[in-house]
């Protein structure tokens, strides 16, 4: 304890001793803290023995919870209680109810006029005071203009127009229509000046008056004419029916083949050589189809907007063609029985004909590309893959869409029916492969491998118990069409170049051979069960080049891509072909 005389001294200089002054009264002033002094036997805390588990004395609960030295905590009071500690750097924010539209408001309000109301103080303003006094405190909602001032200058600017009219009177003008008079546009320009910040006040009052922006060249849209009634179909020929009244539907009986038996129940071959050439397109061919179970016409589809039908017998000319899309088929597919087929095309719209009379049956559209169609095994309705990653079914016999099934990310590449039309596998840009129950829009399967490519192309074997996809690997993988929809990871045909085209597979009909075009102008053909391949001819008008050596030592050729293969139902060997070129080749 340190003790304190009241004793008061004059200063001192380095003439004299400094003489106290008078002494007062004594006075006692304690500086050090109060420090709790335990006896020596509190502090005897030894164990008794090095293997005791208890101290020999047992220390209180004040000794042992209180500081016995040092500040007080100051986060305890002196009942206990634990202070609020502060929830931001600088103390306690209080909270305040405030609705996130006036949050938001007043967020708008500081960040176009560069100040905001105080909630903490009512009247108050914080931010641009000299703003505050020109607009008087408003936000920029109170700053906005009436209804009716906004009706009647909706009333002085032209009208929107007919969203389906693209040109002419009452044409479709949208967001880009114009005000009657120059005075409404710069009345606008002004009253938008006020609701931003000063250096656009500044050009809006030197009198600059933005310009709408003019209306996009009807080009510019994406969108295609309206060819809806435009349909147009030709028919090549001396006459449309013969001397019985039949038309080109009627199957051939004078042949020396059977085309009425059932398709697979010959044995199949490659063909090795080239028996006709079907000339009429003018670009490349995205389809090729042969009417189902009789092979005796034969459809091709065209990037030059043109479908074709063709006879597969006889003289094998052209016997009719049909016009109707202002843009590239992508697809075409005829229905189980073959009196029409469906045409799909980057005009987004499909189109359903009369195999016969060439007559556009029904149009379907969902605004969108389609990429391919399928029938269901009934043919009354279809499914179609479209760009927007989803896949829609529609009914011919209404016209209406009937399902939706959106669960892809990517582009439909192929669509094919398996269980006799109950379940469909489709495939997409997003390297996957899903299996669905036909009407129910939810995936039963969902296959997706870091190591899969995009599956473009699809044909189902005759059995049912497969399908073959084209991969983007340069192969051919197949997947059971089961209930478990497996990777056959056995069974795989290689040898081709697809080189990133939506190359066609085609399976023969009795089930035992694969073939498959190839981007250097081959067909290429493969054994089912032993994945051997018997046969790879050039397919195309063949040039020398490339690096490789042919067979005779010359340098190897390479043709147009082959996009399309198909195979005759009834024939042994015959198979039509159609690539980049436009050609349509025939070949036994």
């Amino acid at each position: 304890m340190a003790t304190l005389l009241g004793a008061s001294y004059d200063s001192s200089d380095d003439e004299g001793a400094a003489q106290p002054s008078p002494a007062g009264p004594v006075s006692s002033v304690q500086t050090a803290p109060e420090i709790s002094v335990e006896t020596s036997s509190q502090m005897e805390l030894m164990l008794a023995n090095p293997t005791s588990n208890a101290l020999a004395y047992n220390v209180s609960y004040d000794n042992l919870a209180r500081p016995t030295q040092g500040p007080a905590n100051p986060f305890k009071t002196t009942n206990g209680n634990a202070l609020k500690r502060k929830n931001v750097l600088t103390g306690n924010a209080e909270e305040t109810a405030m609705s996130e539209s006036t949050f938001r408001t007043q967020h708008r309000t500081f960040q176009s006029l560069g100040y905001t109301q105080d909630p903490s103080q009512n009247g108050a303003f914080v931010g641009n005071q000299a703003a505050v006094t020109r607009y008087g405190g408003k936000d920029v909602v109170q700053l906005g203009s009436s209804k009716a001032a906004n009706a009647a200058l909706r009333a002085k600017r032209q009208k929107r127009g007919d969203a389906s009219i693209v040109d002419g009177e009452g044409a479709y003008i949208g967001p880009w229509a114009r005000y009657q008079s120059d005075d409404v546009a710069y009345e606008q320009a002004e009253l938008d000046a006020d609701r931003e910040l000063a250096s656009d006040e500044e050009w809006a009052e030197e009198g600059i008056v933005p310009t709408p922006m003019p209306a996009p060249a009807k080009e510019a849209t994406g969108y295609g004419a309206d060819t809806s009634m435009t349909e147009t179909t030709e028919f090549y020929g001396a006459s449309e029916r013969d001397y019985l009244g039949r038309t080109y539907m009627h199957v051939p009986q004078d042949l020396d083949i059977d085309l009425s038996k059932e398709p697979g129940s010959i044995q199949n071959y490659h063909p090795k050589r080239l028996i006709h050439t079907y000339k009429y397109h003018t670009k490349p061919i995205t389809a090729l189809r042969f009417i189902p179970k009789s092979s005796h016409l034969l459809l091709s589809a065209s990037a030059d907007n043109k479908l074709a039908l063709w006879d597969a017998y006889h003289d094998r000319s052209l016997l009719r063609s049909f016009h109707g899309h202002n843009k590239a088929i992508t697809d075409a597919n005829f229905t189980p029985s073959g009196t029409s087929f469906l045409s799909a095309s980057f005009d987004r719209q499909m189109k359903l004909w009369d195999t016969e009379t060439g007559k556009c049956i029904s149009r379907f559209t969902t605004g969108k590309t389609p990429h391919c169609v399928v029938f269901h095994p009934e043919g009354n309705e279809f499914l179609a893959g479209m760009s927007d990653k989803k896949i829609v079914s529609f009914d011919i016999r209404s016209g209406e869409l009937t399902q939706e099934y959106d669960h892809h990310l990517g582009a439909i590449n192929t669509l094919v029916f398996v269980d006799e039309g109950r379940r469909f596998m489709s495939t997409s840009d997003d390297k996957s492969l899903r299996a669905w129950e036909f009407g129910i829009p939810v995936p039963i399967k969902f296959i997706a491998d870091p190591e899969m490519f995009a599956l473009t192309r699809a044909c189902v074997h005759p059995s049912g118990k497969y399908v073959a996809y084209q991969s983007g690997d340069n192969q051919i993988v197949v997947y059971a069409a089961g209930d478990k929809f497996r990777q056959n990871r056995k069974k795989g045909f290689r040898g081709m170049n697809t080189a990133g085209l939506a190359v066609d597979v085609a399976i023969s009909p009795d089930g035992g051979m694969i073939a498959s075009g190839d981007s250097g102008g081959y067909v290429c053909f493969w054994d089912w069960k032993t994945g051997k391949m018997w046969h790879k001819f050039l397919a195309t008008e063949g040039k020398f080049g490339g690096t490789g050596k042919g067979k005779c030592g010359d340098e190897a050729r390479v043709g147009e891509p082959v996009t399309c293969v198909v195979w005759n139902e009834q024939e042994s060997s015959k198979v039509a072909t159609g690539g980049r070129d436009g050609l349509v080749r025939y070949w036994d």
